[in-house]
């Protein structure tokens, strides 16, 4: 029997898929003892009337209201705030957990004494078929190096499993980020020394295609200097070289989305980035498809 968790989902105009995402956590992923945490975010559709339908035919979930939308930091701290376990698994409202994939996530978890544990694969899907489109697959455990080397790493879709003593460490979700809360609190988390690893040959299905917090964020506004308000606190840490190019007039309006091709090093250590993260497609797939993606990286993210 694995430790009780806490499930939480910031709710956030989200009707047309929360249903299916809670289903996917009560389908044998959730035991005697969980818990689902919601915190509805003031949504100006039909999402708080289906949770509280949902919230009577399923005992298991809490649900808490934002009286306005506050934004995904502001929710997701809710919900951890109002969590009764020392174990807490985010997903986000668009996306499905794979059957029987918790408990050996958790199981990677203690064998490796982490305080974060990913899913080694999010499986990018677009279709209600489920059908994948294609794979991002991440290194069974990330470092710092690796994390400021590319912001495609399992922090930056905030789907996974964590102890409430790393939210503790760092300091919650920021609340003034943005559709890079899961990004800014994964950065938290990692310069506070948190161990994130990944389960290898595992994954959940993360949704693409859609007009998502993070595709509605990235049009508004400016994620890079947004990204750069998050790493101020720790410049220090940073290279000297590369805190001139993402204060420059050069880095700052594209140093986080091209952090791929200008990693982000950190300072006085000898290590470099490993490969963060490899992109695959099904077989059946068209290479066309391929093209399609690279030129559509920056929304990636759901929420």
């Amino acid at each position: 029997m694995r430790p009780s968790i806490s499930f939480f989902i910031p709710a956030y105009r989200c009707e047309a898929t929360i249903a299916e995402t809670i289903e996917s956590i009560l389908h044998t992923n959730f035991l005697l003892g969980d818990e689902i945490v919601i915190t509805e975010d003031g949504s100006p559709d039909g999402t708080l009337a289906l949770i509280k339908t949902l919230a009577q035919q399923h005992p298991e979930i809490k649900l808490i209201q934002h009286p306005y939308n506050k934004g995904g930091g502001a929710a997701r701290n809710t919900c951890v705030q109002n969590a009764q376990h020392s174990l807490l698994f985010c997903l986000d409202a668009d996306n499905l957990l794979l059957p029987n994939s918790i408990l050996p996530l958790q199981q990677q978890m203690e064998k490796t004494k982490a305080d974060i544990a990913a899913f080694q694969e999010l499986r990018f899907f677009s279709k209600p078929s489920h059908e994948v489109d294609f794979i991002w697959k991440v290194p069974e455990e990330t470092r710092l190096v690796d994390f400021l080397g590319d912001h495609r790493n399992s922090g930056s879709s905030g789907n996974y499993l964590f102890t409430k003593e790393s939210w503790k460490r760092a300091g919650g979700y920021p609340e003034f980020a943005g559709a890079l809360d899961a990004w800014g609190f994964g950065l938290r988390q990692m310069m506070a020394g948190c161990k994130m690893v990944a389960l290898p040959d595992s994954g959940y299905l993360h949704r693409h295609g859609i007009e998502s917090y993070y595709v509605r964020d990235m049009k508004s506004s400016n994620m890079s200097l947004k990204a750069l308000q998050l790493l101020i606190p720790y410049l220090d840490r940073i290279h000297p070289e590369d805190v001139e190019y993402i204060m420059g007039p050069e880095g700052r309006n594209q140093w986080y989305e091209k952090s791929s091709e200008h990693p982000i090093r950190l300072k006085g250590e000898n290590e470099t980035r490993r490969l963060a993260a490899e992109i695959h497609q099904p077989s059946s797939k068209k290479m066309g498809l391929i093209c399609r993606i690279l030129r559509k990286l920056q929304s990636w993210f759901c929420n």
